[in-house]
């Protein structure tokens, strides 16, 4: 009697089936790496044994750190006695917390902030590629940005100021050169400062990846970015491969990659008007390779140079490399 009241109530009530775990392993490992998130995957091992066992083979992680130090640099500073130390996920160091991952090859890595401090409303934006040492670097920049506004408001501000266009407001012609204000009134000087700071942020970067490269051997793609947008550091296979056979230049001292000599072309337009009515006023672009390798010429079309940056500032790119180009060396560093 009891084993029939056993047996009825079984059919009433069923025993419930966890569909998720009767997904086969390629199934939940695909699913792990569309969630990415290093922190959550960590939650993630904690379900049960099986999770616990097929994260670590997950080869897509993105790791978002957060700040333990509230210091920032400056325009003319860097990231000379930084590490990774000053960054945490969930109280660990990046390089600790993928030391649980065997399998990773795409790997994305987001810093809280851009290295840089710079005045507020300006611009500035860079990407670099490095193998073993810099391969190339494109900086974007301007000291301000204005942003698009509706035609009512338009008329209205032209109105308030009496005012029927919206000129550079320096009273000088626009004839596709660098106007003598540029170097008289500390705007080349600006320039080459954001170059340097740029530069020396993105080899401080190269130099803290060093570990997690050795590390993870079947790497393919790297990403070492931030949540500004400001800069972002790229490496393809080959480079990591480069970089793991070739010895890195480093210096200790500054805790950065050494940047070699350099060729660098400079385009500048003192009011640039994008199609979607933003505004870049002294917008400067920036195209930098190592002197030792061969010229890459940059077209009209500015594609490799556009290509660095996402909208509207590929265009921006496009726009200025139809400028006059100026040519520029700098030592290594």
């Amino acid at each position: 009697m009891g084993s029939s009241k056993s047996d009825l109530r079984s059919t009433i009530y069923p025993e419930p089936v966890d569909h998720f775990n009767q997904l086969p392993d390629p199934v939940l490992l695909l699913i792990f790496n569309k969630i990415g998130d290093v922190k959550t995957l960590g939650r993630c091992c904690g379900v049960c044994r099986r999770f616990h066992s097929l994260v670590p083979q997950v080869d897509n992680v993105v790791v978002r750190l957060i700040s333990i130090s509230s210091r920032r640099c400056t325009a003319s500073s860097s990231l000379v006695d930084d590490d990774f130390e000053k960054y945490s996920v969930t109280h660990h160091s990046p390089t600790q917390v993928l030391k649980n991952f065997d399998e990773i090859k795409l790997l994305r890595i987001e810093l809280p902030s851009g290295e840089l401090g710079i005045d507020e409303g300006a611009l500035l934006k860079w990407r670099a590629d490095f193998g073993s040492t810099l391969d190339n670097c494109v900086i974007l920049g301007a000291s301000s940005v204005i942003q698009p506004v509706s035609i009512d408001d338009l008329v209205e501000e032209q109105c308030g100021n009496g005012s029927n266009s919206l000129g550079d407001g320096n009273g000088e012609t626009d004839n596709g050169s660098i106007p003598e204000s540029f170097y008289t009134n500390g705007g080349l000087k600006l320039r080459v400062v954001w170059t340097i700071s740029s530069l020396i942020a993105a080899s401080a970067r190269h130099y803290l990846l060093q570990p997690i490269i050795a590390e993870h051997k079947k790497l393919a793609s790297l990403v070492l970015t931030d949540v500004d947008g400001q800069g972002v550091l790229c490496m393809n296979r080959e480079q990591l491969e480069e970089l793991r056979v070739k010895p890195l230049s480093a210096s200790s001292a500054s805790k950065r990659t050494m940047v070699p000599a350099l060729n660098m072309r400079l385009w500048y337009a003192p009011h640039l008007e994008l199609p979607d009515g933003t505004v870049l006023k002294g917008a400067t672009l920036v195209a930098i390779r190592p002197s030792e390798q061969p010229k890459r010429e940059v077209g009209p079309d500015g594609n490799w140079v556009a290509a660095a940056f996402e909208e509207p500032y590929g265009t921006a790119a496009r726009m200025l490399v139809k400028r006059r180009t100026y040519c520029l060396e700098m030592n290594s560093f």
